[in-house]
C-alpha cells in the first residue's frame, strides 16, 4: 500500500484480513466482470421499473413536474465567491442540492415512466447531467484549496478538488447512466462519453493520482469522508469506467481506503461524531460493502460491520429523538436511508435493529432526493419489502448501553423501553471529530424527550471549521451540561479529556469521571463528576464534587456548574424547578422533570438562548435555557453540588 512518510500502518485491516488475495487487482478483474448485471438497481429497461412506478412517489412526482421546464438552479461564482468572503457557504452549496435533486426526480420520473411516455422527462435528465458537466467545480468551496493555493476565489478546472461534493456528483452521474444509459445514447448520442470524460478527470484521475487528499486515512487520521467519497468512488468505477484494469485498480484503492476507516473503528462499534455522522460515515461504509458484495462476490459479514450495524439504536432516546454529540441535531433528520440499515440488520440477523429502521422506514417510504440518487433508487429497487413497524420502536431488551471507547453511557429507567427517565453521561476527550467541548455532559430525557439536552449542530459558515471554531456558542463548554471551575472554557485537543473513574454496570448505571484535565487542571480528580440513575427512586443525580487548586490558575474567582434546558423552565420555591416540553417543535405535550438541589449549596442564575438559527430553531423551538448554579464563596476551593431529576409519578 503506497503511504506518504509517516503514516500510520493498520496492522489487522479487517477487510484484506478477511478477503485476502480477493481484494487484490488479480482476482478483482475475474470477479468484476459483468458486475452491472448484478447489482441490485437495474437499468430502467427491465421489466421491474414498471413495478417501482407503483412505489409511494406521489410528492417526489408532483415535485418534478412543478419543476419541469423551468430554469434550472444556477450556482454562480459569486456564490461560490462568498465563502472566501464573508463565511456563508450555504447559498452555493443551497443552489448546488437543489440542480441536484431535481435530477434524481427526472431520473426516477424517466425510468417509472419508460422511454415511450412522451412527457419529456429524458430531456430533463439530459439537461440537468449536462449542466453538471459544464459545472466549472464539482467541490464545494468550503473544500476547494484553490484560496489557501493562489489567493484566488474561482475555482480552477485544471486542479480538481476531491472532496464530499466531488463524489456525489460523479456517483450521481454514474448512477443515471446506469439506470438510462441506452435511453441516454439514443436521444443524445456523445452525452455518456462526456461523463465518463469528467468522471476521470474530475474524480478517477485525482483519486489515483494523489495520495495527499486528507481523507485517505494514511497518517492515521481517518473520518467520515472516508467512506463517503470512497464508497461514491467505487460506484463512479463500477459503472462509468470501462476499462477492466483500470476498474479493477480503482475498486482495490478503495477497499484499502475503507479498510483504513473500518480499522479504526472500536471494538463497541461506536462513532465519536455520533448517530447523525453515522449515516455519512459507517453508513457510507455499508453501502460500499453492499456494491462490492453484489459487484464481486466479497463477504462483508464482520465483527466490526455488525458493531456498526448495532450502534444506531445504542443511541436511540425514544421517539425521533437520539443522543446527539458533536456537530449533531437531535433529532433524525427525515432523508435517512433506514432501509439501508433495515437491509443490514436483516442481514445480519439483527433483530432489535431490523425492528428500529423498520419503524422510521415505515413512517417516511417515500424516497427522499435529498439522500442522493444511489439511495433513492436503491430503495426504490426494494421498494417490495414490507416494513413491520411497532407503535415504538423495538430497543434492545437491556438496561441501556456502555461505549468505553467514546465513555458514553445511556441508562434507561425502564430496561427496553422509553418510558421514563433516560441518562446519557459522556466523558471522551476534546479532539474528537467534530468536536463540541462537551467533556463530562449529561443529557435527560423523559420519555424519550430530551430535556437537559447538548444544543447541536448550528448552520455551517466559514467560522465553523476555522480558528475561531470555539467562538460559537453551539461549541462551547459553557454551554453544555458541564461544569466551569474559575469560569474556564474547556481546553481543545485529546489531551483535555475524561478519566473513568468508575465504568456502569446493568444493576449500577453509574458513570464516575475526573474531569480536572478538561479544563488544564493538574489532576483528573481535582473535579469528579457522577451521574446516576436510581430506577427505585425514579431519579437521575448528577453529583459533582472538587478540590481546585488555589489561587485560581486563570479565569474569574466563580465555580459554576451549568445545566442546559429545553422546553420550558419553571422555578418554584425551596430550590426547585420544573423543566417540561412546552414549546419543543414536534412534541405535543408530555410530563417534564423536576429538579431539585440543597438551597444553601448554590444560587441560580438564568440565560435565555432566543435561537434566530434556523438549524437550532426547527429542532428547539424559540429558545433554549441554561441554568448556572454558582458556588457561595466558602464551596469555591472544595465542594460539592448535587443536582436530582426527579420523573412524576404514573397517573
Amino acid at each position: 500500500m503506497l503511504k506518504p512518510s509517516g503514516a500510520v500502518t493498520v496492522d489487522a485491516p479487517p477487510l484484506r484480513t478477511a478477503w485476502g488475495t480477493e481484494a487484490a487487482v488479480p482476482a478483482l478483474l475475474t470477479s468484476l466482470r459483468d458486475a452491472r448485471s448484478r447489482l441490485t438497481v437495474r437499468p430502467a429497461s427491465d421489466g421491474g421499473w414498471q413495478r417501482i412506478g407503483q412505489a409511494p412517489l406521489q410528492a417526489l412526482a408532483e415535485q418534478a413536474a412543478t419543476e419541469k421546464g423551468t430554469p434550472w438552479p444556477q450556482p454562480l461564482v459569486s456564490h461560490y465567491a462568498r465563502y472566501f468572503r464573508d463565511g456563508n457557504r450555504t447559498k452555493y452549496e443551497g443552489l448546488v442540492a437543489s440542480r441536484q435533486q431535481r435530477l434524481t426526480r427526472a431520473v426516477v420520473m424517466a425510468a417509472v415512466s419508460g422511454p415511450d411516455s412522451g412527457e419529456g422527462w429524458l430531456d430533463e435528465v439530459i439537461d440537468g447531467a449536462y449542466l453538471l458537466c459544464e459545472q466549472s467545480s464539482w467541490s464545494w468551496a468550503a473544500h476547494d484549496d484553490v484560496f489557501t493555493r493562489s489567493g484566488e476565489v474561482v475555482p480552477d478546472p485544471s486542479r480538481p478538488y476531491l472532496d464530499l461534493g466531488t463524489g456525489e456528483v460523479v456517483a450521481q452521474l454514474a448512477w443515471l447512466d446506469h439506470v438510462l444509459g441506452s435511453q441516454l445514447e439514443e436521444r443524445a448520442p456523445g452525452l455518456r462519453k462526456r461523463l465518463r470524460l469528467e468522471a476521470h478527470e474530475r474524480a478517477i484521475s485525482p483519486f489515483l493520482d494523489r495520495l495527499d487528499w486528507h481523507w485517505l486515512g494514511l497518517n492515521g487520521d481517518v473520518h467520515n469522508w472516508n467512506p463517503w467519497i470512497h464508497t461514491n468512488i467505487i460506484a463512479a468505477a463500477l459503472l462509468l469506467v470501462d476499462d477492466p484494469e483500470l476498474q479493477a485498480t480503482v475498486i482495490a484503492r478503495c477497499i484499502e481506503g475503507l479498510d483504513r476507516f473500518l480499522a479504526a473503528i472500536p471494538a463497541d462499534g461506536a462513532i465519536d461524531e455520533g448517530f447523525a455522522y453515522w449515516w455519512n460515515g459507517a453508513g457510507r461504509a455499508l453501502e460500499g460493502l453492499a456494491l462490492l458484495e453484489q459487484a464481486a462476490g466479497l463477504n462483508p459479514d464482520l465483527p466490526v460491520v455488525r458493531a456498526l450495524v448495532a450502534f444506531p439504536g445504542s443511541m436511540h432516546l425514544g421517539g425521533s429523538w437520539f443522543l446527539n454529540v458533536a456537530d449533531g441535531p437531535a433529532r433524525a433528520a427525515d432523508s435517512l436511508p433506514w432501509d439501508m440499515l433495515h437491509r443490514w440488520a436483516v442481514r445480519l440477523g439483527d433483530s432489535h435493529a431490523a425492528q428500529l429502521a423498520a419503524t422510521f422506514a415505515a413512517v417516511e417510504p417515500e424516497p427522499n432526493p435529498a439522500a442522493g440518487l444511489g439511495r433513492v433508487l436503491t430503495q426504490l429497487s426494494r421498494s417490495s419489502a414490507r416494513f413491520e413497524p411497532s407503535k415504538r420502536a423495538q430497543l434492545r431488551p437491556s438496561w441501556g448501553t456502555w461505549l468505553p471507547s467514546v465513555q458514553i453511557m445511556l441508562a434507561r429507567q425502564t430496561p427496553g423501553s422509553t418510558d421514563g427517565l433516560t441518562l446519557a453521561a459522556k466523558g471522551g476527550h476534546n479532539g474528537e471529530h467534530h468536536n463540541h467541548r462537551d467533556v463530562g455532559s449529561v443529557v435527560v430525557a423523559m420519555d424519550g424527550v430530551p430535556l437537559l439536552v447538548d444544543a447541536g449542530q448550528p448552520t455551517y459558515t466559514a467560522q465553523t471549521f476555522g480558528p475561531d471554531r470555539y467562538q460559537i456558542r453551539a461549541m462551547q463548554s459553557a454551554w453544555h451540561s458541564v461544569p466551569a471551575p474559575f469560569g474556564l472554557e474547556q481546553g481543545t485537543g485529546s489531551e483535555f479529556g475524561a478519566t473513568v473513574l468508575q465504568q456502569p454496570t446493568p444493576d449500577e448505571p453509574m458513570l464516575a469521571l475526573g474531569l480536572g484535565a478538561a479544563y488544564g487542571l493538574d489532576h483528573p480528580e481535582q473535579w469528579i463528576r457522577t451521574s446516576i440513575l436510581n430506577r427505585e427512586a425514579r431519579t437521575v443525580v448528577i453529583d459533582d464534587r472538587w478540590n481546585l487548586p488555589s489561587p485560581a490558575p486563570e479565569g474569574t474567582d466563580d465555580v459554576d456548574i451549568t445545566y442546559l434546558a429545553a422546553g420550558t423552565v419553571r422555578l418554584g420555591q425551596d430550590a426547585t424547578a420544573t423543566i417540561t416540553p412546552e414549546g419543543i417543535p414536534t412534541v405535543a405535550g408530555g410530563r417534564g422533570v423536576q429538579l431539585r438541589w440543597k438551597p444553601e449549596t448554590a444560587v441560580m442564575l438564568v440565560d435565555e438562548w432566543h435561537l434566530d438559527d434556523p438549524l437550532l430553531g426547527d429542532i428547539w423551538g424559540d429558545k433554549l435555557t441554561r441554568l448556572r448554579f454558582r458556588m457561595p464563596a466558602e464551596t469555591r476551593a472544595s465542594g460539592a453540588f448535587t443536582l436530582t431529576l426527579e420523573a412524576p409519578h404514573e397517573h
